[in-house]
């Protein structure tokens, strides 16, 4: 991911991914620069922006969430 996109960016994530419904930003590919603190972001409904860098967390075409996700 570049510098330029990092704000702005779309990350899909699988169901392994997903843990309680949700996925963490900063992930563990964003560059050490862009840190901020670790939030957990909602995907359970199919996507979730994070409220510090604006990367928006979807769920990939195909993927379901189970137990009641």
């Amino acid at each position: 991911m570049s510098e330029a996109t990092a704000a702005a960016s779309v990350v899909e994530v699988r169901a392994k991914d997903v843990h309680g419904g949700a996925v963490y930003c900063p992930n563990p590919k964003q560059a050490l620069w862009s840190e901020h603190p670790r939030v957990y972001i909602n995907v359970a409904h199919g996507e979730g922006r994070c409220p510090y860098c604006g990367t928006v967390y979807r769920l990939a075409a195909g993927e379901t969430l189970h137990g009641g996700h």
